[in-house]
């Protein structure tokens, strides 16, 4: 350690026997990432994540049956102990002039310092670590053109008709049962989104149809863009920076009413959080944007009201290890404690297929999420569609859970155009996140609901094998390390739930400022 770090610990260390002086040295190394600062000059700053020693047991929000009881629970739970347990070392961050951003889904603080105060840090004895927190590039998602796509393909005013994959989930089946997602809330944590798409406006939950207004419907999670983002830091307003967001949008919720029928829930509300910058993203903006999900805020990211929480969340990106996310339990707790706020957590699997055990990145590898295969408009599994079991946390366990299309699927891109070129896990986690608003809708018993209807889409899947065996796991089980338990039915899982013929009543979709919370301190 330089000079500067030592007289800095010591100070901090100053008052305490000193036979615990080496000790407390050693643990403070123990717990801090050296890869932080790998590469950087002593007095160069970096962005780490510091993670609080006491966390919240949220196990008792089991004892709550309705969703909207579950997540206060969850929220009161951890933000009230964010406030109290930082207090101190936030305090101190802040008579010293260091940046930092507190968050509670997980009790830690993002800070912006040098060496010496990250080595301060992880010396507390109220701190269990100090973790990296570099930018980690979205992986590439593939986009695969037709060679000879069809101008009305590709068109604004496409026919009139519904598209091969949303068809082959069996969504008009329960469409026509006059069940399609009306009163269910679809988050979208991805680049942004252009929300008045013409796919998109009018199931934007922020639009009543004459006003719109982005408090709880809209966050930005980057707060120091890279030079040249076309969306800024902090935009107040939903903006893509890339595009891919404006297209998984459109495969949960997408339907301009002109004959672009590209969502399987079109009666859904979306909110949406902006997680990486042009396809760049860190830990900390990945659980800035699931917190957002669990209790939505105003424009000025205060007032959290969980009342307004999404009831699914999409998430078509992962956190490789080899760009930032070195710890494989980096965000496991993170959507644990979603999870327990009765939200289904739906991730894409990754495109690094065709080999076994590919999928490789959180959170997709996670027990607490839904993970999700890509499979093309024959019931074959794609090529690229990352497979099981997973090695990266030594679990051997058994993924991906389902599948669904993810081959040329057409979505809705920026600037109000579409594309019907769109590949990838990436397409395929957004069918399962619309599904689930479908199933909700219909058999709103299963709303907060996570592990109860995860097993019924599980359950009613259709089948399907391969002649690929994985890690143990034989291709022709079911399930399997390739499709998981099979191609998405939402069809089958509508009808095993045996809601009635026609819904009873229509609920209107949530927007905020339609309840109110008493006003907690915003951390």
């Amino acid at each position: 350690a330089t000079m500067s770090a030592v007289k800095r610990r010591l100070t901090l260390l100053l008052g305490l026997p000193g036979a615990l002086l080496a000790a407390a040295a050693v643990a403070s190394d123990a717990r801090m990432d050296p890869r932080i600062f790998a590469g950087k000059a002593v007095e160069e700053t970096a962005s780490f994540l510091v993670v609080m020693r006491e966390q919240a047991d949220l196990s008792g929000a089991e004892a709550f049956a309705a969703k909207p009881d579950k997540a206060r629970f969850v929220y009161e739970a951890l933000s009230s102990l964010a406030e109290s347990s930082q207090a101190a070392l936030r305090a101190d961050l802040d008579a010293k002039g260091i940046p930092y951003r507190s968050l509670y889904l997980v009790n830690m603080i993002e800070v912006v310092g040098t060496r010496s105060v990250a080595e301060e840090l992880a010396a507390r004895p109220d701190v269990s670590a100090v973790a990296v927190n570099p930018e980690v590039p979205m992986e590439p998602q593939p986009i695969v053109v037709e060679a000879s796509p069809s101008a009305s393909r590709l068109s604004p005013s496409a026919v009139a008709t519904v598209e091969p994959n949303i068809a082959k989930i069996g969504a008009p089946d329960v469409w026509s049962r006059g069940f399609t997602g009306v009163g269910i809330v679809v988050g979208d944590s991805d680049t942004g989104v252009q929300w008045d798409h013409p796919a998109l406006k009018t199931h934007y939950r922020g639009f009543d149809g004459v006003n719109v207004s982005h408090d709880y419907n809209w966050h930005d999670a980057i707060h120091n863009a890279a030079t040249g983002n076309p969306c800024g830091s902090d935009s107040p307003t939903p903006c893509d920076d890339d595009g891919h967001g404006t297209s998984t949008a459109s495969l949960t919720v997408g339907d301009d009413g002109a004959g672009n029928q590209i969502g399987v829930a079109p009666g859904a509300k979306f909110i949406s959080c902006r997680n990486m910058d042009r396809g760049n993203g860190t830990p900390a903006r990945y659980t800035e944007c699931f917190q957002f999900m669990v209790a939505p805020t105003d424009h000025n990211g205060a007032n959290p009201r969980p009342d307004l929480g999404a009831d699914v969340i999409n998430n078509s990106w992962g956190c490789p290890t080899s760009e930032g996310c070195t710890d494989p339990n980096v965000l496991k707790s993170i959507v644990e404690n979603v999870r327990a706020a009765g939200i289904v957590v739906v991730v894409s699997a990754g495109n690094g297929g065709p080999a076994c055990a590919t999928i490789s990145d959180p959170p997709a590898f996670y027990d607490a999420v839904f993970s999700v295969g890509a499979t093309s408009n024959t019931d074959a599994i794609a090529g690229f569609s990352s497979r099981g079991p997973i090695t990266a946390d030594g679990s051997n366990r058994l993924k991906p859970d389902i599948s669904a299309p993810g081959v040329n699927t057409r979505v809705a891109r920026p600037g109000g155009t579409y594309t019907a070129a769109f590949s990838g896990t990436s397409a395929s986690g957004p069918h399962v996140t619309g599904a689930i608003a479908l199933l909700f809708s219909a058999a709103p018993q299963y709303l907060g609901q996570v592990t109860a209807t995860i097993s019924l889409l599980e359950k009613t899947a259709v089948a399907l094998t391969s002649t690929q065996d994985c890690g143990g796991f034989p291709g022709s089980a079911i399930p399997n390390a390739v499709f998981g338990f099979g191609r998405l039915n939402i069809s089958a899982a509508v009808n095993l739930a045996n809601p009635p013929a026609r819904p009873k009543a229509v609920l209107s979709p949530r927007r905020g400022g339609t309840r109110v919370l008493a006003p907690r301190k915003n951390l």
